[in-house]
C-alpha cells in the first residue's frame, strides 16, 4: 500500500506535525510505504489569479504534490481546526491541486462532475480547542463536512474517515502523549488495509439500497393501498397483516425488476450521458459498485422471497387462489417483461403503456383483489384510468435522455420511435387527458367519489405542466436532461395517487 501524510499546519514544529509523525511511525510499522509532504515548505502561490485554476500555471511543487496524490492508495491529512474549518494554507494547496482533469470532470449525467480520483481512500487528523463533541453536534463539523464530502468525496475518494483531537489548550502533556500513541495505533492498523469490513458492508448496504432505486416504490404503495381501501373489508386495511404481506409480494417483484432492468438495460445504460435520478438505471453496475454476480444472487433472493410471501398471502386472502395468482401473477410478469425476454417490452415500443399499466391498475387490481374484492368489480377499474393516464406524461418524458443510448441498442421507446419532438407532444396529449379524466371523474362522481375534489389540483398543475412540454417544443433544444419537466410530472401524478388515498382512507 502506498500512503501519502499531507501535512497542512503552517508549522512543522507543532502538535499536528508530532501527530504526522506518529501515524508515519505506525504505518512504517504496519509494512506499507509511506511518504510525507509537509505544506509549509513547499513553493506555490496559495491564491487562484485565473478564471480557472487549472488555467494557472502549477509551480514545481505542485507538479510534485500532483504525481504524489496520483502514486498514494491512501491519504492522511493531518491539520488543525481553525474557525471550524481547515487552515488558509492547506485550503489553497487544494484550490490549486484539486483542478478539473486532475480531481473531477464535468460530465452531462449526475450531478454533473464525476470523480477522477476513485480507488483511494483517506485519513483526516484534527485538532481543535473547541471540544470535540461542541464541534460534533453544535456546530455540526463543518470542516470534516467539508473535506469529507464536499472535497475529497466529491473528487471520489472513499471512505474518508476521521480522528479528532481536543480540547487541545486544556489538555495535558500526559493525553497529548496518549494522542500521539492513538496517531501510531491508527497508522499500525493499515496493515489489515485501508477500508475495514466495517465500512466494506455499510458500502455495499448502500450499493444495494442504489440498486434497488427506492424512490420508485412509494407511488406503488399509494396505488396499491388505494386498491386495499376501495375493498372496504371489514377489519379495516392498514392493521391488516393481509394487507402488507400483500404489499410484501409487491416490493419484492419490484425489486426484482428493477435489478433485471439494470442487468438488461446495462449497454444502454453504459452509453448514458445524461442520466439522473429517474432515468438511466441505478448505475451500480456502470460503476462497479455491484458485480453483475451479486445482481443476479439479488434477483434470485428476491424471487425466493416473492415465491414464499405469495404462498403467506394465500394462506390469508379471503379471495379465491385462483383469482390472486392470475392477478399477481399477470402483474409480476407484465412488470419484470418490461426488459426480461422473452417479452421484452420496452425494445417493442410498449414499455411506456406496460409501465403506466403495471403501476395503475395492476397494482390497484391487486390491492383490491387480495383484500377480497373480485376483480370483475368496476371500482378498481375506474380507480385506475385516470391514474395510468398521469402517469404516461413522466414515464415518456424519461425516455428521452436516454434517447441516444436507447437507440444505439436497439431499445424502442417512444422517445426513439418519434423523435424528442413527438415524446413531448405524446406527454402533453396525456398530461391533458388526465387532467380531463381527473375533472370528469370529479363532475361524475365515479369510483365512489375518490377523485373528488381533484381537479381543483389537477387542472392547474396540469396547465403548467402543458406550459413547461409546449416551451420545451419551441425551444428547438437538443434531446438531454429533463430534470424540470420530469419534476413537474412526477408531482402532477401525486395529485392521482394521494387525493384518492385520502378520500377513502377517511
Amino acid at each position: 500500500m502506498n500512503v501519502l501524510i499531507v501535512l497542512g499546519h503552517p508549522r512543522n514544529a507543532s502538535l499536528c506535525g508530532a501527530l504526522a509523525v506518529a501515524f508515519h511511525e505506525g504505518a512504517r510499522d504496519a509494512g506499507v510505504t509511506v511518504r510525507q509532504l509537509n505544506l509549509a515548505t513547499l513553493a506555490f502561490d496559495p491564491d487562484v489569479h485565473h478564471e480557472s485554476p487549472r488555467q494557472q500555471p502549477f509551480e514545481d511543487d505542485l507538479l510534485k504534490a500532483r504525481e504524489l496524490i496520483l502514486w498514494a492508495e491512501h491519504l492522511v491529512f493531518v491539520y488543525p481546526t481553525w474557525w471550524g474549518t481547515m487552515p488558509a494554507l492547506l485550503k489553497g494547496f487544494l484550490d490549486r491541486v484539486l483542478t478539473e482533469g486532475f480531481s473531477f470532470r464535468s460530465c452531462e449525467g449526475g450531478t454533473g462532475y464525476q470523480g477522477l480520483l476513485n480507488g483511494r481512500s483517506a485519513q483526516l487528523i484534527t485538532t481543535m480547542d473547541t471540544p470535540p463533541l461542541v464541534h460534533r453536534f453544535i456546530y455540526r463539523q463543518p470542516g470534516r463536512n467539508a473535506m469529507a464530502r464536499a472535497t475529497l468525496g466529491f473528487c471520489g475518494i472513499w471512505p474518508v474517515r476521521s480522528l479528532v483531537f481536543g480540547s487541545v489548550k486544556n489538555s495535558s502533556a500526559g493525553q497529548r502523549q496518549q494522542w500521539l500513541a492513538q496517531a501510531r495505533r491508527h497508522g499500525r492498523q493499515l496493515q489489515r488495509g485501508r477500508v475495514t469490513p466495517v465500512e466494506q458492508v455499510k458500502h455495499k448496504a448502500g450499493a444495494w439500497l442504489t440498486g434497488m432505486r427506492l424512490q420508485f416504490y412509494p407511488m406503488t404503495w399509494v396505488a396499491y393501498s388505494v386498491g386495499a381501501l376501495a375493498a372496504a373489508p371489514a377489519g379495516g386495511v392498514f392493521g391488516q397483516p393481509l394487507f402488507w404481506v400483500g404489499y410484501l409480494c409487491l416490493f419484492l417483484a419490484e425489486v426484482a425488476t428493477v435489478l433485471i432492468n439494470d442487468m438488461m438495460d446495462l449497454p444502454s445504460d453504459r452509453r448514458n450521458r445524461f442520466f439522473s435520478t429517474f432515468t438511466g438505471g441505478s448505475r451500480v453496475l456502470v460503476d462497479g459498485l455491484l458485480s453483475p454476480r451479486e445482481v443476479s444472487a439479488g434477483i434470485g433472493v428476491a424471487l425466493l422471497g416473492f415465491a414464499g410471501a405469495s404462498v403467506w398471502l394465500l394462506a390469508l386472502s379471503p379471495s379465491a387462489t385462483p383469482a390472486v395468482l392470475s392477478v399477481l401473477g399477470v402483474m409480476t410478469v407484465l412488470a419484470m417483461g418490461y426488459t426480461a425476454p422473452p417479452l421484452k417490452l420496452c425494445y417493442r415500443g410498449l414499455g411506456e403503456l406496460d409501465v403506466a399499466l403495471t403501476h395503475s391498475l395492476g397494482v390497484v387490481l391487486c390491492g383490491y383483489v387480495f383484500m377480497g374484492g373480485a376483480w370483475r368489480d368496476a371500482q378498481p377499474w375506474l380507480l385506475s384510468v385516470p391514474l395510468l393516464l398521469a402517469i404516461l406524461p413522466s414515464i415518456i418524458l424519461s425516455g428521452i435522455p436516454d434517447m441516444e443510448a436507447d437507440a444505439a441498442t436497439g431499445k424502442r421507446t417512444l422517445a426513439v420511435r418519434f423523435g424528442q419532438r413527438g415524446a413531448l407532444l405524446l406527454a402533453l396529449v396525456c398530461t391533458l387527458l388526465a387532467a380531463a379524466a381527473a375533472l370528469l371523474w370529479q363532475l361524475m362522481n365515479l369510483a365512489g367519489g375518490a377523485y373528488a375534489g381533484t381537479a381543483y389540483a389537477v387542472i392547474p398543475h396540469g396547465a403548467w405542466l402543458a406550459w413547461l412540454l409546449c416551451r420545451r417544443m419551441a425551444s428547438g433544444q437538443a434531446p438531454g436532461r429533463v430534470d424540470g419537466l420530469m419534476a413537474a410530472a412526477l408531482t402532477f401524478l401525486l395529485w392521482f395517487g394521494l387525493i384518492p388515498l385520502w378520500r377513502l382512507a377517511a
